[in-house]
């Protein structure tokens, strides 16, 4: 999202004496290298801490135990209170400190925000992680309980449920709840001792109802922009599973009630084609913002083509200049970072999770490898400063392209592809021979595997950079207005 902090850097484990504490911030998410940080409190540290990378929603550790976030929809009525001190982001971190697997990572999480109460970082909303360990994976979901809400009060300072995926299926959470109805004697759920009641209490399930609780109904909102059958929700998750099961049928203006938590796939999904789906901006389907009827303009011989201009990404500005709704596709202009988790309990942990990661808008982005065992990443894809251009952030060679791709889309995303995608490829053809080499080191001696793993994220980090930084002043030449 807009402005959240895309500087990846590794945090190493450290000891501490008893009795350490550790401090607690709000808005760390959004934190840039001149932000003051807000300390909100302190809670007991643990004597050791696991390594873990941090960006704005920190996602993965040392033993590859790795998360994904997205800010869901809560009632009004759940806006956690100032007492509460536990953002997602600062969860996350002290589960990657502290955790090696998803149950792990979730009873901390939980049994910290119902203790110390749940605060949100985007707005007044709930979160959502989506959580896997190589063995299993998870959806966290977690809200507020109110604005009443003290330390003092003797209840939990937040509600939350998880639920276990299927080994062999896929689930989706578009910004909305995904749980729906919980089976409390499921090992394939976990949840908080009141789950059920902030519902109850407020007139939100009836339990002589008969009917099962269902966590999405009931903390959902049921109108706005942030409601469950809102479009913009619905269109992504559609569009994935009518891709992963195209032999059933999928309407696209069904209420979210009707669409399985997760689906099995009808043939096996791949990491690039989870990348294919987080570049997509609906092509191929009505719902393409490239491919609507204003983008046609008249081509001199008394019909219409697509215009050069015609993008899937169009501003709020552009919408109304072109008397267009605009929609959100899964693919972001305005996105900062993201990744696609590859986590494989068959191999020792600095290899265990590659991490295929990329900066600002993955449909124009490269998607680079960066593995568990990384002890250090090069220092401009540490640095960044939004509000200041520079040509020692990674961060801004990738926006930079992305910009002026939007100048004229539909031949400059052909160019981006010449340069982005051979190199790419590259990084996928290599990762067996890598992985092989690092395993056998890892054999003989653990240290030279890490130093081996660490070597060749940086050097791939750095290939990547360079690439995109020829590939910017190129577009800078070629699709300047003086060109025209």
């Amino acid at each position: 999202g807009v402005g959240y902090d895309a500087r990846i850097r590794v945090v190493p484990g450290q000891d501490f004496p008893p009795g350490s504490t550790v401090p607690i911030y709000r808005q760390l998410c959004e934190v840039g290298p001149n932000t003051q940080l807000i300390k909100v409190g302190e809670i007991p540290q643990v004597e050791h801490t696991y390594t873990y990378f941090h960006v704005a929603y920190p996602f993965m550790n040392e033993f590859g135990l790795t998360f994904g976030e997205t800010t869901i929809a809560q009632r009004e009525e759940l806006m956690p209170s100032e007492k509460a001190i536990m953002t997602i982001e600062q969860l996350e971190i002290l589960a990657l400190q502290r955790c090696k697997t998803a149950r792990e990572a979730i009873r901390l999480m939980g049994s910290l925000a119902e203790k110390y109460g749940f605060q949100s970082s985007c707005g007044t909303m709930g979160e959502c992680l989506t959580i896997v360990d190589g063995k299993e994976a998870w959806v966290f979901e977690i809200y507020g309980v109110g604005i009443l809400w003290t330390p003092e009060s003797g209840k939990p300072g937040a509600v939350w449920a998880a639920r276990r995926v299927p080994d062999d299926h896929v689930c989706v959470v578009p910004n909305i709840s995904r749980i729906g109805v919980i089976d409390p004697n499921s090992d394939d759920f976990m949840f908080s001792s009141n789950y059920m009641d902030v519902a109850i209490e407020n007139g939100w399930y009836d339990p002589a109802s008969g009917k099962p609780f269902d966590i999405t109904k009931a903390y959902t909102p049921e109108t706005g922009p942030w409601s469950a059958d809102s479009i913009w929700t619905r269109n992504r998750l559609w569009y994935i599973y009518k891709n992963l099961c195209p032999s059933q049928k999928w309407d696209h203006d069904a209420p979210l009630s009707s669409y399985p938590f997760s689906v099995k796939p009808e043939r096996k999904v791949s990491v690039r084609d989870v990348i294919a789906f987080q570049r997509s901006t609906f092509e191929g389907t009505e719902r393409s913002l490239a491919d609507l009827p204003a983008w046609y303009v008249p081509d001199g011989k008394g019909g219409t083509v697509k215009s050069p201009l015609a993008t899937p990404f169009i501003t709020d500005d552009l919408a109304a200049l072109l008397h267009i709704e605009n929609e959100r596709p899964i693919s972001r202009y305005n996105c900062s970072y993201g990744f696609v988790a590859e986590v494989r309990d068959w191999l020792p942990d600095p290899i265990k999770t590659c991490l295929w990661y990329y900066n600002d808008n993955p449909a124009t982005t490269i998607y680079v490898p960066v593995y568990s065992g990384a002890t250090e990443l090069p220092l401009s894809w540490r640095t960044n400063d939004r509000y200041k251009y520079s040509r020692d952030s990674a961060w801004w060679a990738f926006a930079t392209v992305d910009q002026f791709a939007s100048f004229r889309y539909q031949d400059a995303i052909k160019d981006i592809k010449e340069v982005r995608d051979p190199l790419e490829a590259d990084f996928f053809a290599m990762q067996p021979t890598i992985e092989r080499a690092a395993l056998e080191l890892y054999k003989q001696d653990p240290k030279l595997a890490v130093k081996f793993i660490t070597d060749y994220t940086n050097t791939c980090m750095k290939d990547a950079e360079a690439a995109y930084w020829g590939l910017a002043d190129r577009l800078m030449v070629k699709y300047n207005n003086n060109q025209f």
